[in-house]
């Protein structure tokens, strides 16, 4: 059974795959586009852990502070019960100073070590964001490069289609127009036909009187 769901899983991931690489070659910018949105959330969670970090440090710092001061109170106490001939009150300062050194010791290590590790994530990270900053900057170097080939591929559409036909796009609005014009100006000769002949009957008659 279990052979069935993992075919099933397996099966499932290599059709969504094969379905993205088809949509990063239709549309390569829109999948730039979601691959800079799962890197600003990296870069994000990058910087949630540096954060992260500088809090262990100064918890190390305190730790460290912390045991220093205790370890150094009981060395004291161990010099006084030791002065004072206290030999169990002198073990026991000597062995919690033990301890607490022991303690402030590795503190210190830690801290250190955090030290370390923080300067190399905030290299790192700074890395990540100029690497991510100029991946913004190819990507709109992209887009207009992209913008200028779909207004060319628009403008060399718009020249083949008026060159493949008889008329332009053009052409046959001036022909409506010259169309419309004649009709205007028919129907203001008919309108205006009976007027003109009768002026010209009137001027023919006075010149026979």
């Amino acid at each position: 059974m279990s052979n069935i769901f993992t075919r099933i899983k397996d099966s499932i991931s290599a059709d969504l795959h094969d379905m993205m690489d088809k949509k990063e070659q239709k549309n390569p910018i829109a999948a730039l586009n979601q691959y800079l949105r799962q890197s600003e959330q990296e870069k994000e969670r990058v910087r949630k852990l540096i954060d992260r970090q500088y809090r262990l440090k100064e918890e190390f710092s305190r730790e460290y502070l912390k045991a220093q001061d205790f370890a150094e109170k009981r060395l004291k106490q161990a010099r006084i019960a030791e002065k004072a001939e206290e030999t169990a009150m002198h073990e026991f300062a000597m062995k919690e100073y033990e301890e607490y050194q022991a303690r402030a010791d590795r503190m210190k290590a830690s801290r250190e070590e955090a030290i370390q590790q923080l300067d190399m994530l905030e290299q790192k990270y700074e890395e990540m964001k100029h690497k991510l900053k100029d991946m913004h900057l190819r990507r709109m170097e992209l887009m207009g490069r992209e913008n200028i080939a779909h207004a060319n591929h628009q403008i060399n559409k718009v020249n083949e289609e008026a060159s493949d036909k008889p008329f332009s796009r053009f052409a046959e609005m001036e022909q409506y127009i010259e169309n419309l014009e004649y009709k205007v100006n028919s129907a203001y000769y008919r309108s205006t036909f009976d007027s003109k002949i009768a002026k010209l009957e009137k001027e023919m008659n006075e010149q026979t009187n």
